[in-house]
């Protein structure tokens, strides 16, 4: 059954997989795996590179990559030692995140997609938000991303406004 968990290198040949399919479909493999991937752009293939990855994104929890970011816990959604998505929840908003980044931001494999695992990630990050404090979560998309909306609404999403590109949902984390 898939699940979140913390990334490992245990997932580092599917994570490889995983890429490979953004690059076939013409897409950036950040948006699956987050910018933070251009910091060990040369080395993250190989085991030592993407160890490192890994630390940098466990350590994100304590210490932002950069001073004006907010911390955020990063989280990848597995089945076994298969890569299936990559999820963050970030601590607090900031002005940027309040208008078009939110507290959760989720990406699943191309290979991976139309299978509920969208809708199965964002549920499974509200207990997280909620242990951090966050007893809403503010969500957005892209306003042509159906799937998206579909999933955040799916989730208990309440529609607020559209802001620039973005539509922006809050979802209450706990009862």
């Amino acid at each position: 059954m898939p699940q979140l968990t913390s990334p490992d290198v245990r997932f580092h040949a599917s994570l490889l997989d995983a890429v490979q399919e953004c690059v076939e479909e013409g897409r950036d493999p950040a948006v699956l795996l987050g910018h933070e991937i251009g910091r060990h752009a040369t080395t993250w293939r190989e085991p030592a590179g993407f160890a490192a990855y890994v630390d940098m994104l466990l350590a994100e929890t304590e210490r932002p990559r950069r001073p004006d970011w907010v911390p955020m816990t990063n989280l990848w959604y597995v089945q076994d030692d298969t890569f299936l998505g990559s999820l963050s929840v970030r601590h607090r908003l900031d002005p940027y995140l309040l208008d078009f980044g939110g507290h959760i931001g989720y990406a699943v494999r191309p290979g991976a997609r139309r299978r509920g695992h969208a809708t199965a990630m964002l549920g499974a990050a509200l207990p997280v938000c909620r242990q951090l404090g966050i007893d809403r979560a503010l969500v957005t998309c892209d306003t042509t991303n159906t799937a998206s909306r579909k999933v955040i609404e799916a989730n208990g999403g309440v529609f607020e406004d559209r802001r620039g590109g973005k539509l922006r949902y809050w979802i209450r984390t706990g009862n």
